[in-house]
């Protein structure tokens, strides 16, 4: 609860589980050896990458912000924890502006506006479908990630493209 409850100290325990179900995090916390009470370790080590990634959506979820600033929320985990924090970010960024700054694109494929960065410069910008018809640098990075193409998956490797981040703004429109 108190790890949630971070988010907003006043929280009641009805907002914390709906927080922590918003997030799909109220499966796993309830499989904890004490539920809610559970108490967690320094830094979380008990609980794996994704199921502290959701945490932090429940407790960003119960703080209710106006605009969202998230930074890689999907990166080291798993495909089906993936898909979990997806579905809990879309949720929490409804309603509100969001900025995700992310590597794998499956993050911020319905974003608004899309900006691709690299090496600091703003070099490719527009809706995913729109950047995928340009045919350039973003088009390239997805079809390396989505399509598993040897050639592009080299082309990822290279420093340009690690180097490169991909700024999404959402204006939380469904």
């Amino acid at each position: 609860r108190d790890n949630i409850r971070y988010g907003k100290l006043d929280a009641t325990d009805d907002e914390i589980i709906a927080a922590a179900e918003l997030a799909n995090a109220d499966g796993f916390i309830r499989r904890l050896p004490h539920g809610y009470d559970s108490e967690l370790s320094e830094r979380g080590g008990n609980l794996s990458q994704g199921q502290r990634q959701l945490l932090a959506i429940a407790r960003a979820a119960i703080s209710d912000p106006e605009i969202l600033i998230l930074d890689e929320a999907t990166s080291s985990v798993d495909t089906r924890t993936e898909r979990h924090i997806q579905e809990a970010l879309l949720r929490l960024m409804r309603g509100r502006t969001s900025f995700v700054i992310a590597h794998r694109l499956s993050t911020i494929r319905s974003a608004d506006q899309i900006l691709v960065i690299n090496h600091g410069e703003i070099i490719e910008r527009g809706t995913h479908r729109e950047l995928l018809e340009q045919e350039g640098f973003y088009a390239r990075l997805h079809n390396s990630q989505f399509r598993g193409d040897a050639e592009l998956a080299r082309l990822e490797e290279r420093a340009q493209i690690e180097e490169a981040e991909v700024l999404a703004i959402s204006r939380g429109n469904d």
